[in-house]
């Protein structure tokens, strides 16, 4: 939808400067989650005598190991979607950057129902995941495609 519909009008920019606003307002809410999730962290270990050193040095409560594995799941994504999302500011025709800000609100959106779901198990954690995880593999198999092309020289913008 962004590529074809260029809903925020990205045609236009021309100049490096402005490509990297794009990326940095695209990453504001992936960051957001993954300060959210270490917050919710050290909240709770703040307030757990049993937490309070880390799991490091102690044995964790089940709270605080499901929090550590909700925060490292968010890191792992985050890391995932700034390499993603730099690679197709870099790479990719401006006309299609439209899908950077619509993928970050899916990010948002998924790891709100990946929280949610999380104490559920793994089914009801899946849409959360996948509305995370499979926007930012589809933008680098176009990415790859993209590239190939270029270099057999078809044009696909």
């Amino acid at each position: 939808m962004g590529i074809v519909f260029d809903p925020f009008s990205y045609a236009q920019i021309e100049d490096t400067g402005n490509k990297l606003a794009v990326l940095g307002q695209s990453l504001i809410l992936p960051v957001v989650f993954l300060i959210a999730s270490i917050g919710r962290l050290a909240k709770y270990r703040f307030f757990s005598p049993e937490d309070i050193d880390g799991c490091a040095l102690s044995n964790a409560s089940h709270e605080a190991s499901v929090l550590q594995s909700l925060l490292q799941n968010t890191l792992e994504q985050l890391l995932m979607t700034v390499m993603v999302y730099s690679i197709w500011t870099f790479t990719m025709p401006t006309a299609w950057f439209s899908v950077l800000p619509l993928c970050s609100l899916l990010f948002a959106i998924g790891r709100i129902a990946f929280f949610k779901g999380y104490a559920h198990g793994a089914p009801a954690r899946a849409f959360g995941f996948a509305l995370t995880f499979y926007p930012s593999v589809l933008l680098m198999i176009t990415i790859v495609i993209y590239q190939l092309a270029g270099l057999v020289g078809l044009s696909l913008s």
